[in-house]
């Protein structure tokens, strides 16, 4: 009986001192020596990552600021509210927020805060701020300025120049209002500097400081006295550092020559070089325009119009009239029409507009990428003028060299060919396809592959001394070495379906090999070329679409001697291309 009284005293012992730690419990607080502080005007972090549960349940978390030679420091504890904390007993310590309230001034600005809840201390308020239990009417808290404050000493300054006061004391300004401040004197044949911190609402020696919100301490002279000069300015310690006026002055005159000749020389040469290329390009065009240009003399033309064959924003739009449609496609129309600019004495020249809407841009776009690039230019591709965004009619315009034959497949529904026609007409359709697809030109410049992706009858032209010109780029795709698989994948299924080649139709392309694609356009202008000799006459009067194979195979041996060997030697396609003809001539 008297071990389970024991037993019973020493239960409810404990739970009294549980329940009288759960009523009173430790304090857990911010932690850190001495330590620089980072402060943004209305408060201040300890910056201390260090938490201690206080030893005693009635202790609170402290602060202690200060600065020191512009140096804000933050000291952070556990702390007995009835025991002095730098000979000071804390006030207010029962608020959540560690506000400092309590400032001495004998050798820092010092100021202490307490507060009770958990790390309260990490960071500090000032006595002015707006929280709970201040008037909201009160300034924000700042921080006062660190200048140099020695009052009156003698100095080797004079009145002209730039120099630094002999003073060595710095010291934290008792208002944050006050700004650092300086005088200059002569008396006695004595030169006196004076370096304080002054409130710019009273006047200094009788004059307002008019400058305090300047970072540099200006002399300026006072009620014009020579032997008498003034300055104030906001930042730390800048009344290290007295500039006079005429010392500004030749500062200032100084950055700006300076910058006279760094600046001036750059805008001179600008001005030359743009002059320069200006006349250049005056020069080209009015010796452009002296030359006599001919219908079948389009180059010189095309060089008068364009030198670069791309979009010339500079220009105005040419005097052009629409004459007649000419064709239509998918993405635009193509017009005859009338060049009013008289060049070669003529009233006018022929040429080619094609017209696409305002939302075939990416056509258009496409097309005269193709035929900016100088390394284009070919005897057997379609010569390029310029190209215009007409914003008035909302179209965007081609300009090219026309050619009243039409196109090949128009050519062909109406005529009847020659060997020798036929030899010219494959020959130079073979010889534009290998510059299109050649990586350099007959120059041996560097080029980018381009294929044509959409090679047809009605997309090559015929021209007066019957050989091709390939037109219609609007599908075409670069083959620069930064493409990728992805890129070509994202090209789609285009073309004609008629003259497209096995692997297009049923998605089957190598796309890790650009070759492929070169081998597409081969395949398509095999069929060209079989439309081109489905309309030939030969010796004797039989014709190229007779079924005796032996003459057919003869033929088509003859054929690819007139023009194979020198266009496209070196395709890896060509073994089809062979196929595909006999197939279609045997059949």
């Amino acid at each position: 009986m008297g071990f389970g009284s024991l037993l019973l005293g020493c239960f409810l012992a404990s739970g009294a001192a549980l329940a009288l730690h759960t009523a009173n419990p430790h304090s857990v607080c911010r932690s850190c020596d001495p330590r620089a502080g980072s402060c943004s005007g209305q408060y201040c972090k300890s910056n201390c990552n260090v938490s201690k549960i206080c030893p005693n349940p009635d202790d609170v978390c402290a602060g202690v600021w200060w600065r020191d030679a512009g140096v804000v420091t933050i000291e952070t504890m556990c702390h007995d509210p009835t025991k002095r904390l730098h000979g000071v007993m804390l006030e207010n310590f029962g608020t959540p927020h560690c506000l400092l309230t309590s400032s001495f001034r004998e050798v820092h600005d010092l100021r202490l805060c307490a507060c009770t809840g958990h790390a309260c201390n990490d960071r500090v308020l000032f006595d002015n701020q707006i929280t709970s239990g201040v008037k909201e009417n009160k300034r924000p808290y700042e921080l006062s300025k660190l200048c140099r404050f020695c009052d009156i000493q003698s100095t080797t300054c004079n009145n002209t120049g730039i120099c630094e006061s002999s003073c060595n004391i710095s010291s934290v300004c008792e208002s944050p209002r006050e700004v650092c401040a300086s005088s200059w004197r002569r008396r006695n044949g004595m030169s006196l500097v004076e370096t304080v911190c002054y409130d710019p609402e009273l006047q200094f020696h009788g004059q307002y400081l008019l400058d305090y919100n300047s970072s540099i301490c200006l002399m300026k002279p006072v009620k014009s006295s020579e032997d008498f000069y003034i300055c104030s300015c906001n930042t730390e310690e800048c009344n290290t550092k007295l500039i006079f006026t005429d010392a500004a002055e030749e500062e200032r005159k100084a950055v700006e020559l300076a910058l006279l000749f760094i600046l001036v020389p750059p805008v001179i040469c600008a001005l030359v070089m743009v002059s320069f290329f200006y006349c250049y390009r005056v020069s080209r065009h009015l010796k452009g325009i002296k030359r006599k240009t001919t219908g079948t003399d389009i180059e010189t033309y095309t060089a008068i119009i364009s030198n670069d064959n791309s979009l010339n924003h500079n220009m105005e739009l040419l005097p052009i009239q629409l004459d007649v449609t000419v064709g239509k496609g998918r993405f635009s129309e193509v017009y005859r029409a009338k060049l009013k600019q008289n060049i070669s004495g003529e009233p006018f020249q022929t040429v080619a507009v094609k017209i696409f809407a305002y939302e075939e841009y990416a056509s258009w776009k496409t097309e005269r990428e193709i035929f900016s690039d100088t390394n284009l230019r070919h005897d057997n591709i379609l010569h390029f003028l310029t190209a215009e965004e007409r914003k008035a009619e909302r179209q965007y315009w081609l300009i090219t060299a026309y050619h009243e034959r039409g196109n090949l497949q128009d050519f062909l529904s109406r005529h009847v060919l020659s060997w020798e026609e036929l030899c010219r007409l494959g020959g130079s359709l073979a010889r534009g396809v290998a510059h299109l697809h050649s990586d350099q030109t007959a120059c041996r410049r560097p080029k980018v592959p381009i294929v044509h992706r959409d090679l047809k009858s009605s997309n090559v032209l015929v021209k007066t001394d019957l050989t091709c010109w390939l037109c219609d780029f609007g599908l075409s795709l670069r083959l620069d070495n930064f493409i990728s698989p992805e890129e070509l994948a994202n090209s789609g299924q285009v073309g004609t379906a008629r003259y497209m080649a096995p692997e297009v139709l049923e998605s089957r392309m190598d796309l890790e090999n650009i070759e492929s694609f070169k081998q597409a356009d081969v395949y398509s202008m095999s069929l060209v070329l079989w439309e081109i000799m489905s309309r030939c006459s030969v010796i004797g009067g039989n014709s190229c679409q007779s079924n005796h194979q032996t003459n057919s195979l003869f033929h088509l041996h003859l054929f690819a001697r007139c023009f194979y060997p020198k266009a496209l030697a070196g395709h890896s396609r060509c073994p089809l291309f062979f196929s595909v003809l006999v197939w279609q001539i045997t059949s």
